[in-house]
């Protein structure tokens, strides 16, 4: 293995097999000729990557037929692909958690989980003074969670918006105590306001490849 793909992808990826698998990261699965428009580059180019990274198990493919004509291949990351997004301090979390929850029980749990959410309301507001407008407050958000490491972008849908997370760094914790999904829920809402309705559309835990949340004003 490369010394390239055996690191975590950067923030700001410059290497070619780190941008294919960025952009499959954010994107979804796509054909070839989608990921080359997407980056830029010729489709041998990341016919080339795609090669490389299969071979590594980093990505996988289905075929699609729409009728006459070969299939296309619909590339997708795979377990150890989405692994090459870190998930920060998960062994430990998991393990503080397990800790927690034998000393404490699940009451100890739920006073962990309100404690961080206290915290981050904290942070969070402060990082939205200033900001007047739904869409404004969901930009600082945006560039509160990016900092964090969730990959965050912010789509508009008509009258609504669509918050989205494309990683979760804290993904293993979460599977160990939902109670953090139900927090982050929360959190969103107290910080974005009692005139914005935000429900939760996609959820990575729940097999989507992201989190994705509907955020629109309250008539």
């Amino acid at each position: 293995m490369s010394d390239n793909l055996s690191q975590p992808v950067a923030a700001a990826p410059h290497q070619p097999a780190d941008r294919v698998l960025m952009t499959l990261k954010t994107r979804g699965p796509q054909s070839i000729a989608v990921i080359a428009r997407a980056m830029d580059v010729t489709a041998e180019a990341v016919r080339q990557q795609m090669t490389r990274l299969h071979t590594e198990g980093l990505v996988d493919f289905e075929s699609h037929s729409a009728g006459r004509g070969r299939p296309t291949q619909i590339w997708r990351l795979t377990d150890a692909g989405h692994g090459r997004f870190p998930d920060t301090h998960a062994e430990m979390t998991v393990q503080m958690l397990g800790a927690v929850r034998q000393v404490f029980g699940d009451e100890g749990i739920d006073r962990l989980i309100q404690v961080r959410e206290g915290a981050m309301l904290n942070s969070y507001e402060q990082a939205m003074a200033g900001a007047s407008s739904l869409e404004g407050r969901l930009e600082r958000l945006v560039d509160v969670r990016c900092a964090e490491g969730y990959m965050a972008e912010l789509r508009q849908d008509g009258a609504d918006f669509v918050f989205i997370e494309n990683h979760c760094p804290i993904c293993s914790a979460a599977k160990a105590c939902m109670g953090f999904c139900r927090s982050e829920l929360e959190l969103f809402r107290k910080v974005l306001g009692p005139q914005t309705r935000v429900e939760r559309e996609e959820h990575i835990l729940a097999g989507a490849r992201r989190c994705a949340y509907r955020v629109s004003e309250r008539p």
